[in-house]
């Protein structure tokens, strides 16, 4: 009688880049194709948002919902605030992801699951490992100038790439048979930029109908823009930095406490909010995982 092979277990670290976040996806469905389980996530901003809503159960959903997005679709999602501690509240794209995918507490989850925030005023790095998924998230992807900061008994919390982009230590006590890391943040590959406007999918039907809703709002909202002269290269300053110092903590952290298995994402794959090339980011991240897995995780 044939018995069924049992699965290696993972525990799967996600780090933080913004937009080149998107290839986690693909990373996690080659480890679901290839009978490997993924028992624990400990994820950083995008990747605590990949990580978390995987741990919900529904990454599908919101792989179809992200491959047909658009830079348009993206503005409408980012609900301006124009105060002094962030350009977007980031109320409506968590709204909009809760709505999409469903909410759970971590407590609940059927994998481990630890997003990372920085507390600032301490300096320290606050692990949420209990409460709504979503609520964790939002902390966990507050970028500096960007999204207003999360706040926790009276202290703000920003972006956990600030002192940890590629948050291992969670995973320390884990009783997996891996730990894979992904660093997003890695040395730049020459030639190997991906263009949103060459790789966009074009959205389904249904899809086309909420784009277009979506987009009759991005008008408001761009005249807004407009008006208010927000300096966009400002912005781009921003992300450029926290990039480069993203890098430099990643490298640091992965030296001190290096997993079992590392995937290096280039800096320069795509731009930090780049979301609307998911398709091409998704598949960089299957073909990556796919090429360099197989051996690493061989016993």
């Amino acid at each position: 009688m044939e018995t069924m092979a049992k699965k290696k277990s993972i525990s799967l670290v996600l780090g933080s880049g913004g937009a080149r976040g998107l290839a986690h996806i693909g990373i996690i469905k080659w480890l679901e194709e290839n009978d490997y389980e993924i028992k624990a996530i400990a994820g950083c901003s995008m990747g605590a948002l990949v990580g978390g809503i995987h741990a919900i159960g529904q990454l599908d959903e919101f792989e179809t919902w992200v491959r047909g997005i658009t830079k348009t679709d993206m503005l409408a999602l980012m609900d301006v605030s124009f105060g002094m501690d962030g350009l977007i509240k980031g109320d409506r794209i968590i709204n909009t992801l809760r709505n999409l995918v469903g909410e759970a507490l971590i407590e609940d989850l059927p994998v481990e699951f630890t997003a990372v925030a920085a507390n600032i005023s301490k300096r320290k790095e606050v692990w949420f490992r209990q409460g709504p998924v979503f609520e964790a998230i939002k902390a966990s992807i507050s970028l500096p100038l960007i999204f207003k900061p999360y706040r926790l008994n009276g202290d703000d919390l920003i972006d956990g790439g600030i002192l940890n982009p590629v948050p291992i230590a969670p995973t320390f006590s884990n009783q997996t048979e891996y730990t894979v890391a992904v660093n997003l943040c890695a040395p730049q590959v020459e030639g190997i930029e991906i263009s949103s406007s060459k790789h966009r999918e074009e959205p389904s039907g249904d899809r086309s109908i909420v784009s277009n809703a979506i987009r009759d709002f991005a008008t408001t909202l761009t005249d807004k823009l407009t008006q208010s002269r927000v300096d966009i290269r400002a912005y781009e300053i921003v992300y450029k930095s926290f990039d480069a110092m993203q890098g430099t903590i990643a490298r640091q952290k992965i030296a001190a406490y290096p997993p079992d298995c590392l995937l290096e994402i280039p800096a320069n794959l795509c731009s930090m909010m780049e979301f609307d090339a998911a398709a091409p980011l998704i598949e960089f991240g299957y073909k990556k995982a796919a090429r360099e897995l197989p051996d690493k995780l061989c016993d």
